[in-house]
């Protein structure tokens, strides 16, 4: 039988080693679930856009994740495109200013101001390429299947997901995709405005453990209140630094 390392940080291997946790059971359990769902995604590639389901045991995308998918859908339809692509999921990401993974964008000093203008810049580029080579556009009749960008920033999400051992895909997994996707112009965005794919995996796990707390302090401010974002990111750093801590040690173990 194959085997794989698994990499811990020190004080969760000693916990393990003290709880008698069956450690090659729950990998192979983790594991199998995370190709179940890699699967899953491959499958709906060649599928309806429309038709991506939400709450499934092998895609279970939340309830907002679902509605963003959705508008992205209509947006690329509305625009006559056959393929529902990167830029249209993270123009649609950013329409939720509520989300998780628009929170996190602030935090990393990342404006939606600014993302949608960078987006707007390489999409044109990108428009403009493809009519210098002759390449013919998409047939109308609405988005109804994934890019092979898309398809991969599903997989990258799932992959995410699953590294922060969530049972759910949501705008943080999403956004991670987005970034770590190569090809696709809303990863050349999101990356030139500084949302490298380490910090922003370590801005997004520290964001999820404080999210509590920056939830209450953005509740207590005012909705015109100047700041809001400054506050909640110093709220993080400040509070969260011993998960950091823990994220960065192991990315030392995986490194070496």
């Amino acid at each position: 039988m194959p085997k794989i390392n698994v990499y811990l940080p020190d004080d969760l291997a000693d916990a393990v080693k003290d709880a008698g946790v069956p450690v090659s059971a729950v990998c192979q359990r983790a594991l199998e679930q995370a190709v179940r769902r890699v699967t899953s995604i491959r499958e709906i590639a060649a599928s309806p856009a429309r038709d991506v389901p939400a709450g499934t045991p092998t895609l279970p995308f939340t309830a907002r994740a679902t509605r963003i998918l959705q508008a992205a859908a209509a947006a690329a339809g509305a625009d006559g495109l056959a393929e529902l692509d990167v830029e249209h999921v993270l123009r649609a990401l950013l329409d939720d200013r509520d989300s998780l993974a628009v929170r996190v964008l602030g935090a990393l000093d990342i404006t939606v101001p600014q993302l949608r203008a960078e987006l707007d810049r390489r999409t044109a580029d990108a428009a403009a390429a493809a009519a210098a080579v002759g390449r013919a556009p998409l047939p109308t009749g609405g988005a109804d299947r994934l890019s092979g960008d898309l398809a991969r920033v599903f997989e990258l999400a799932i992959n995410e997901s699953s590294g922060f051992g969530h049972s759910y895909i949501g705008t943080e997994h999403l956004l991670l995709g987005l970034v770590a996707e190569p090809d696709g112009v809303a990863g050349h965005a999101l990356r030139m405005l500084g949302a490298d794919l380490r910090v922003t995996r370590r801005t997004v796990a520290a964001a999820l453990a404080g999210y509590g707390a920056g939830a209450a302090a953005q509740r207590a401010a005012s909705p015109a209140a100047t700041g809001q974002t400054a506050e909640i990111a110093a709220t993080i750093r400040g509070e969260l630094a011993p998960v950091l801590a823990r994220i960065e040690r192991l990315e030392s173990l995986v490194a070496s």
